[in-house]
Order: structure tokens, then sequence, then C-alpha cells
């Protein structure tokens, strides 16, 4: 959802819900999808997945795949280096030069790109079937916050959103209408649920998937990497490959139902495909 900021006095006219089990409901839009991740020290492209349609104005890897063809399997895999035996940060795993590049060409933040990156390398290992790729991380993030930037805002050094990004009530004028789960401890607002960070979590589906991608300990909603590490276990949790089109359909649409949505998922985490 489009974040805003959180008034001082929340509206006490919030409906009685059930909170979602995720943070949107399921929404059909077809999509193209690249995976590409960065080893650790090996700059790494898996195969392109082509699906169904491909959004207007698009670059894509190629045009020759049908609707019908099974995603080609990588011949030639790289190899995922060893993990550390302390925590790492997640942001950690992605190749520094790989970073660098890629983020000045995507116009994306490098410690968010770390972040997404790590993520998609992160759950490699354990989703080993999901197929999670950066740019669908990354296609969020730029969605939801701008990759933490919206209103004028950034990421710290230590991968902090500042200020906090605080999303508009959840009162079910235009917006889902999702009643407070977690009285204000995450959002400040007792009555209704807020989206929160820059992933953009509700309270019930961040205390359900919530990951410490930073290693430090402690699970920060407003923090880069937990929040990019929670959002790739939330679209792996279903155990479907997001090679398949409905899959990862399914999964992006669990982040928000509207058409709007989805389009602007797409278009971007395909932008970003084109790119590599």
């Amino acid at each position: 959802m489009l974040a805003g900021v959180a008034p001082e006095h929340p509206s006490s006219d919030c409906p009685d819900t059930e909170p979602a089990s995720g943070n949107r409901a399921w929404s059909p839009w077809p999509v193209v999808v690249t995976l590409g991740v960065a080893l650790l020290g090996v700059a790494s492209v898996l195969a392109a997945v082509l699906l169904t349609v491909t959004p207007p104005d698009v670059a894509v890897a190629s045009a020759s795949a049908s609707a019908t063809d099974a995603p080609a399997p990588n011949p030639t895999p790289s190899p995922v280096p060893s993990r550390r035996e302390t925590p790492i940060s997640i942001a950690d795993l992605a190749d520094p030069e790989w970073v660098e590049r890629m983020a000045e060409k995507a116009a994306i933040p490098p410690r968010a790109l770390a972040a997404y990156a790590g993520a998609a390398l992160s759950v490699q290992q354990t989703h080993p079937h999901c197929g999670l790729g950066w740019n669908t991380l990354a296609a969020i993030g730029h969605v939801e916050t701008e990759h933490g930037s919206i209103f004028g805002g950034s990421l710290s050094v230590a991968g902090v959103a500042t200020p906090a990004i605080v999303g508009v009530e959840l009162s079910g004028n235009g917006v889902d209408a999702i009643a407070d789960t977690d009285d204000g401890r995450f959002d400040g607002d007792p009555t209704c649920d807020r989206a929160v960070g820059p992933m953009q979590f509700i309270p019930s589906t961040w205390a359900q998937f919530a990951q410490d991608g930073n290693g430090d300990g402690i699970t920060d909603i407003h923090q880069i990497d937990d929040a990019a590490l929670t959002a790739a276990h939330y679209l792996c949790a279903a155990g479907r490959s997001l090679h398949l089109d409905e899959n990862w359909i399914a999964a992006v649409g669990a982040y928000n139902s509207s058409t709007e949505y989805n389009n602007r998922v797409a278009a971007a985490a395909s932008h970003y495909a084109s790119l590599v």
C-alpha cells in the first residue's frame, strides 16, 4: 500500500474486523519474472523465466518462450558460499561490486539493494525450491516506500528507515479494514492497524513472519535487512515455486490485492531484470 504519515491522533472509528492472515489478499496479474542473484564474490545471474504476459513498455530478457513453456533449469548453478558460524547480516552475502554496479544502474540505494539481494540468497538456503529473485523484493520495496526514501526519508548506514514510515489507517475507507492487533506497539495506532516500515508490514503479519536479517538478535520492522528477509519468508511461505506464474501471482498478490499495485510491481520487477 502507499505509505502515509500517521496522524498524531488516530481516529477511533475503525471497524471491528478480524486481522488479515497476511498483508493483503490474492489478486491475479500475469507477470514476467527474472531471477537474478549476486553471490558473495561472484556475480551470478540465473536463467530468465518468462510467464504469461509481458507488462507494456517493459524490456525483458527474451521473447522466444511461449506461455506454456516450463522454466528451464539452470544448467550450471553457481555455488553458494558456506555460511560463517557467527551470525552475519544478509547484506554481507551479496557481492559488494555487484551491489555498487547494480545500485547505480537501477537507481536503488546500495543499502537497500544489499538487503534485497542478501534476502534472496538467504532463502535459497531456507526455501530452496522457492525461486525468489532479488528483483521481486526490490520491486515491492520500490512500490511500497521507494526503498525507504518516501517523503524525503532515507535508510541509515545501519539500514533503519528514518524517519519511521507508517502507512495510512486501515479503516476500510478505500483500503482494507483491519482492526488493531498490536495495541499500537508498531504503528502507534491502538484503533486500527497500519502498514509499517520500509517493506510496509501490518503488525499481525510481522508478528507471524518477522526475521532477524542483520544478526543483531532482534527483529526490527523499521530495519531493511529484517524487513527484506521477512518479506522473502512471507513470499516463500506457501512452499511453492515462484518460477510458476500462478505461484508468483499469488505470492505478490498476498502483499496487496489491487490490480494497480500488481501492475506496478510487475513493471518494476521486469525493469530491474532488464538491467542485469
